[in-house]
């Protein structure tokens, strides 16, 4: 049985584990409230540029923008979105699961220390990483999709995918794998957009008529690559959101088995201390006895 020096030292470890863990839980509370209201606050503006989107859609031809051009694909472009540090449960391995299950030709571009260090490390054709704050500013995402953007015309990558933690709540997170470009089927696309962005809600579609000027097609140029910017701008808020709520959920589990092994060790303490004092009397009463 260890002393009961040793079961002290122990028990002021866990306690400054605890402490720990009670600290950064209400850090990332306060974080994650912050990242889900960003993230709630941009969907309105997202659910206008789709709703233009969708009148775009009956008015031009898909073959007239490079966005909306299906061709063979080579190499794909893969955004994978994770955390700059750890203690956030399994969310960046479950990121780094889906990764490991693409088997085709891909050059990543990473948003996370964590995620440059997995693909440096799997030997993985890593492009470029990117620094993102807490704060998501949104000309620090509107880089890295101009970047893959170009890539993506000038014929280096054929695809643009995404790989983040979509926040279903703060108890789950779900690693996703989500094509963005080329949008094959711009009518399509939209449908998934306003069922992704509003569901549930039964919504009666906008039937209103829109006038564009100059013309269908000109918007439609201007429209695209601001909207590209502005979904990927989503999707990091989103994946900020699940960082943080994983994160809190990690640091309270931790500290709520600090909690029940500081219970554990001092029960063993109280025992180990109770047979140092039994032992003790009876040394004591041998004595007298071994005396008289």
């Amino acid at each position: 049985m260890p002393s009961t020096r040793d079961i002290r030292r122990r028990i002021k470890s866990v306690k400054n584990t605890r402490q720990i863990t009670k600290a950064m839980e209400l850090v990332a509370a306060s974080k994650m409230k912050k990242a889900q209201q960003a993230a709630l606050a941009g969907r309105p503006y997202t659910q206008l540029m789709t709703t233009m989107l969708a009148a775009l859609a009956h008015r031009v031809e898909e073959s007239q923008h490079p966005f909306l051009v299906q061709r063979p694909v080579r190499t794909r472009g893969i955004l994978l979105i994770t955390t700059d540090k750890g203690l956030c449960g399994p969310l960046n391995s479950n990121l780094f699961k889906v990764v490991t299950d693409i088997k085709t030709p891909a050059k990543y571009y990473v948003i996370g220390r964590k995620g440059s260090q997995f693909i440096a490390r799997t030997k993985r054709d890593l492009v470029a990483d990117f620094p993102v704050t807490d704060r998501v500013a949104f000309n620090e995402v509107k880089t890295v999709s101009e970047f893959m953007v170009q890539h993506f015309l000038a014929g280096v990558i054929d695809t643009i995918e995404v790989i983040y933690p979509h926040f279903r709540n703060t108890l789950v997170q779900e690693a996703i794998l989500r094509p963005v470009l080329p949008l094959a089927n711009l009518q399509e696309f939209v449908l998934q957009q306003q069922t992704a962005t509003t569901p549930g809600q039964g919504r009666a579609p906008d039937t209103r008529e829109m006038l564009f000027e100059p013309d269908a097609h000109s918007v439609l140029e201007a429209l695209l690559p601001f909207y590209m910017n502005r979904h990927l701008y989503q999707l990091v808020l989103t994946a900020k959101a699940s960082e943080h709520s994983a994160r809190m959920v990690a640091m309270k589990t931790a500290k709520d088995n600090a909690t029940k092994l500081l219970d554990d060790l001092t029960l063993e303490y109280n025992k180990a201390r109770q047979a140092s004092i039994t032992q003790e009397i009876l040394e004591i009463t041998a004595a007298q006895f071994s005396a008289a």
